[in-house]
């Protein structure tokens, strides 16, 4: 589980690809503090796992479903990526529940400065759509941001100048592809009323006794 939060922008310096799947090692500083084997890193908003670290770099293994699902193919040697690590019990918790399950790819579609934000548009698939709201949660390669304004297939996020400076979201220009995740606590609820259970109702809240 991740807060959304990127703690340091690292670099892919090297890349191995294998049939459908990818193998790449991102040179960073911070998160190696206390890195271990089998560590959660979020690398773009991706959970990935931690298979061979050094004190300089750490591996990590891309599944093809992810290579599909994510911006993951995007990456090329000297690539900058947003990092996170797993967050720990007692921390605190500053943005939002990301999962690091990537819902699928967004496009950034119109960039504007208000003063000291940058809001952006980003387009997305229409089976996205329905988990977004206005002032609703959302993580855009990995980062945590809030929804300012839905349109019928995009949605509006404002980076504020902390995020600007401290991921890679404020680089990134119209055309270029992100990775969304939607809020979880949206994605639960679909997923509650999609269910065998009975409607939630006045009189089965009785039965349950509410």
């Amino acid at each position: 589980m991740f807060t959304g939060i990127v703690e340091e922008v690292g670099h892919v310096t090297a890349i191995r690809t294998k049939p459908q799947a990818m193998e790449l090692t991102i040179a960073c500083a911070l998160i190696l503090d206390d890195i271990k084997r089998g560590d959660s890193i979020s690398i773009n908003g991706v959970c990935l796992t931690v298979s061979v670290h050094d004190q300089k770099s750490f591996t990590v293994d891309v599944i093809p479903e992810t290579v599909k699902s994510s911006t993951m193919s995007d990456l090329r040697t000297g690539s900058r990526v947003n990092l996170e690590r797993a967050m720990p019990a007692t921390g605190r918790f500053g943005g939002h529940f990301v999962s690091g399950h990537v819902d699928g790819v967004g496009v950034i579609r119109s960039v504007k400065k208000e003063s000291n934000a940058v809001t952006k548009t980003i387009e997305l698939d229409s089976s996205l759509m329905k988990y977004m709201m206005v002032k609703g949660s959302i993580s855009v390669d990995g980062t945590s941001l809030t929804v300012f304004s839905v349109g019928s297939s995009s949605v509006t996020i404002s980076l504020i100048p902390t995020t600007q400076e401290d991921s890679l979201l404020g680089e990134k220009g119209i055309g270029e592809r992100v990775n969304i995740e939607c809020d979880l606590l949206a994605k639960y609820t679909e997923r509650i009323h999609q269910s065998d259970k009975p409607e939630m109702s006045r009189s089965w809240l009785a039965e349950q006794g509410f």
